[in-house]
């Protein structure tokens, strides 16, 4: 039996209070949600409207249908958008944590002899 996962809350965003004077939260909790439609598509942009934790989307050809990269505040919004999903009509949703973003080393450029 493994251990419970533990996430610690992120703190607040750079830039200041929110509108109404209140902290925005951070969105420190990043995923990945790979999904398979239902019988019928899913609506990405009333997604996006609805839920500010999508970031962004791609629209796939093979196992899933659809990959949003996801960008929430805590486990309770992760947990809200797995389950619009599954309310839109989702067959199947796969979330994937994300532990830290790789980007390429710069190139050196080397004299050719």
């Amino acid at each position: 039996m493994s251990a419970p996962l533990h996430l610690l809350p992120g703190g607040l965003l750079p830039g200041g209070p929110a509108p109404e004077g209140r902290p925005r939260p951070a969105r420190a909790l990043h995923a990945i949600a790979r999904v398979s439609y239902g019988p019928v598509p899913l609506d990405f942009d009333r997604l996006a409207a609805e839920f500010p934790a999508v970031q962004s989307g791609l629209a796939l050809a093979g196992e899933v249908d659809l990959e949003l990269r996801l960008a929430c505040t805590g486990l309770p919004e992760l947990r809200a958008v797995a389950a619009a999903l599954h309310r839109a009509g989702a067959a199947r949703v796969r979330i994937d944590l994300v532990l830290r973003a790789l980007t390429p080393a710069p190139v050196t450029l080397r004299p050719v002899p």
